[in-house]
Parts: structure tokens; C-alpha cells; sequence
């Protein structure tokens, strides 16, 4: 599973043309689901984004994490986080799960971030054309990937 978390003072989603999610300060996760993912990549990464301490103390230092803030997360499925780009100019996204096994997967990696989080987030619509928008502050944004714990 990869993730790309970014801490947003706004994000939202929209679906032909209406808002569906929208945050203020916390987390922008964009999510992407693959074959090899299981139940324990689910739960590692879940922890690993609520309590990165990639937010601002009362000293502006980047040392506390989402949960502390109190801030929101809003998750986005997106499976190009597969992409690969090694041969030709045209990504492939073979591994990338088909939604039959994608979905229950990105269901449980929300019911788990709420669980970690201990408060509802915000999502996306899977497989949805999505526009998504944001304020990046910092910027910061982070690359995950369960299968590279460095």
C-alpha cells in the first residue's frame, strides 16, 4: 500500500461539480491499493499517518502528529500511485488492484484510521473522476510504502 500524506490548513474533493468532503487543518492522504496488501499493511500505515509528527508545536516545529493537533484527515483512493514508468513514456498500472479487492480494502484502511485517529475522516468517492483541491502548508508532503518500512 502507498500512501502520499500531505498536511493541507484545506482540502476537498469534489464529484461533478459538487463538494463531497472538504477539511481544514490536518491531512490530505491520497491512498493506493495494490494485490500484495493485507490486513497488517492496513494497520501499519493507518498508525504510521496519525501519528506522524509532521505538525506544528507551539514553537512552529514540526513535532507533533494529527492526532494531537486534533486536525482532520481526508483520504483519497488513487490507484496511479502504482503507476509504473520504467519501460516507455505510458505508466502501467498492472499492479494496481481492480476495484473488487481495492474497495473492501480502502473500506477497512477508513474504519482504521478512524479507529487510530479516534474520529470520523473524510473521504473521497472510490473510482470516482475527482477534483481535488488543497492548500499545502509548508509544503510538506511525505511518500509512504508498506512494502518499504525505511
Amino acid at each position: 500500500m502507498r500512501a502520499i500524506v500531505q498536511r493541507v490548513t484545506k482540502a476537498a474533493v469534489a464529484v461533478e461539480g459538487k463538494i463531497i468532503a472538504a477539511i481544514e487543518s490536518g491531512l490530505l492522504v491520497f491512498a493506493g491499493i495494490e494485490d500484495a496488501d493485507t490486513t497488517e499493511d492496513i494497520e501499519w500505515l493507518s498508525n504510521k499517518i496519525v501519528n506522524l509528527r509532521i505538525c506544528d508545536d507551539e514553537h512552529k516545529v514540526p513535532n507533533i502528529s494529527v492526532k494531537d493537533t486534533g486536525g482532520d484527515i481526508l483520504l483519497v483512493s488513487q490507484f496511479t500511485l502504482h503507476a509504473a514508468t520504467k519501460k516507455g513514456n505510458r505508466p502501467s498500472y498492472i499492479k494496481a488492484s481492480k476495484p473488487e479487492s481495492a474497495i473492501p480494502m480502502y473500506e477497512k484502511l477508513i474504519a482504521q484510521l478512524e479507529n487510530d485517529l479516534s474520529k470520523k475522516i473524510f473521504t473521497g468517492k472510490f473510482g470516482a473522476d475527482m477534483k481535488v483541491s488543497l492548500v499545502n502548508d509548508g509544503p510538506v508532503t511525505i511518500f509512504i510504502d508498506t512494502k518499504n518500512k525505511e
